[in-house]
């Protein structure tokens, strides 16, 4: 699963799909296009792959390319002070063939020629895969990137090494932990959190990214929003109180009873 976000060119998209068609790799998401989708120059830039280009799925976020998938690595230079896993093509190809022989959804999210992938959706992924290139010249296009990482791939799957395969529950889903994150941070939201505003975003980041690490299971998921709701009714009980007894004209619990006479 190769999927690309707000690609720029056709040219590259079509050069992409020549890739995978050549290390065996036929999934191919993308997430806003800039020039929109389909495009003939891509099919021409293909050279002949032309099943890559036909199975294409468009997406309008990162978010919900992702959703149905379980481990998903980004592809970047830098970790961007995420605090994720970082590996090369070639220890992310072994993570992804041990996750898929489990039978879960796994996936590479590339970046945009120019601006490259938003720290918020590397937030959403599981890892990042960065190419061990030479400082003095980081200089590689898409089809490049995607290059290596289908190589390592091809590789891993040809020489077929035992899969060691996860224990336990499998982990939950992109849109399962999208929901849980967005659960959370509407409470948050509320009780004032975020603060002081401009700082949401990375807060959002950095929350999102700390989960993740953690690798919830869907009913870990669920049982953590039951933890958010429990939290949040709790702390709506206290706020009807006290504004009960702010409006209460003895300012106290309300009337009280005669005590005798």
């Amino acid at each position: 699963m190769v999927i690309l976000d707000k690609s720029q060119m056709a040219e590259n998209i079509g050069a992409v799909a020549r890739v995978m068609a050549n290390f065996g790799l036929t999934d191919l998401r993308l997430v806003q296009p800039r020039d929109g989708w389909p495009q003939e120059r891509a099919w021409a830039m293909a050279s002949g792959a032309d099943w890559v280009l036909d199975g294409i799925k468009v997406f309008d976020s990162v978010a919900d390319a992702v959703a149905d998938l379980h481990t998903v690595y980004a592809a970047t230079a830098r970790s961007r002070g995420t605090r994720q896993p970082v590996r090369t093509p070639r220890e992310t190809a072994r993570v992804l063939y041990d996750d898929r022989t489990s039978g879960l959804g796994v996936g590479l999210l590339f970046g945009g020629e120019r601006a490259g992938l938003e720290t918020s959706d590397i937030a959403l992924c599981q890892g990042i895969v960065t190419i061990p290139i030479d400082p003095r010249h980081q200089s590689l296009n898409l089809a490049q990137a995607v290059a290596i990482n289908a190589y390592e791939w091809r590789t891993l799957i040809l020489d077929a090494p035992p899969p060691r395969f996860r224990e336990g529950e499998p982990p939950a889903t992109g849109e399962t932990l999208l929901g849980m994150y967005e659960h959370l941070e509407r409470e948050l939201d509320a009780g004032g959190f975020f603060h002081p505003p401009e700082k949401r975003p990375s807060m959002v980041q950095n929350l999102r990214v700390m989960l993740g690490r953690a690798a919830f299971t869907d009913q870990e998921a669920a049982t953590f929003r039951g933890v958010i709701t429990a939290l949040s009714k709790g702390r709506g009980r206290v706020l009807a109180k006290l504004a009960a007894q702010k409006s209460s004209p003895n300012g106290g619990g309300g009337p009280r009873s005669g005590g005798g006479g």
